[in-house]
């Protein structure tokens, strides 16, 4: 279950890719697709919130920045047997 670290409330632009960056603000870059390439990010929002490992913190669809648990190891699945 995510949890909302901070509203900032942006709007989406179809073709872009919305990411929180490594000093915690939001950034946006233009989408590769086929054989053209990705561009360079530009920040969209200065928000600086400090990241916590073991979260993954991504844009929601209101346009907030949540948080989620990152999932990771456990249990190896058994092979069934014929």
């Amino acid at each position: 279950m995510a949890t909302k670290v901070a509203k900032v409330g942006i709007k989406k632009q179809k073709g872009y890719l919305y990411f929180v960056d490594k000093k915690g603000d939001i950034s946006c870059a233009v989408m590769a697709r086929g054989n053209k390439k990705g561009g360079k990010p530009k920040k969209v929002a200065a928000v600086g919130i400090k990241k916590q490992g073991g979260f993954l913190y991504f844009i929601d669809k209101q346009g907030d920045i949540s948080c989620a648990k990152m999932v990771r190891g456990g249990k190896k699945k058994k092979a069934k047997k014929r």
